[in-house]
């Protein structure tokens, strides 16, 4: 499977080249909010989506039938961005079960940044986006 095809359909919420990564009865997990789709109200739901969006898979690993990918997500034109962790387990060239992890960007809390813990891993001043 062309993981970066699934994903640029992902990103571009094309439904019907959604479609085609999935075999039939294929379950999608969103743990975060205790949720478990079939591919068609996983679609829905990625599809009417508000606003156009864009993104970056920033990590690829492969481990036989499954394929695991980070991916920076962030709306164009600007705003909020978030990262999504997917494992996403085959079935052939197919995929029959995602389970993917969703997670807002932001600033450290208050309580970390007061400790000093930690450095950033984009320098201030650079653009998140990538390019400087």
């Amino acid at each position: 499977m062309d993981i970066y095809a699934y994903w640029d359909a992902v990103l571009g919420q094309r439904e019907d080249d959604m479609r085609r990564f999935f075999r039939e009865g294929a379950v999608v997990n969103w743990p975060n909010t205790n949720e478990s789709f079939t591919v068609e109200e996983f679609i829905r739901a990625n599809c009417e989506y508000p606003g156009n969006w864009a993104g970056e898979i920033e990590r690829v690993e492969r481990l036989g039938e499954l394929i695991i990918t980070a991916v920076r997500v962030f709306p164009r034109g600007g705003g909020a961005s978030f990262h999504s962790v997917s494992f996403i387990r085959l079935d052939g060239d197919m995929i029959s079960s995602v389970d993917e992890y969703w997670g807002d960007d932001g600033q450290p809390p208050e309580w970390r940044r007061a400790l000093s813990l930690g450095r950033e891993l984009v320098p201030a001043g650079e653009d998140p986006e990538r390019g400087g």
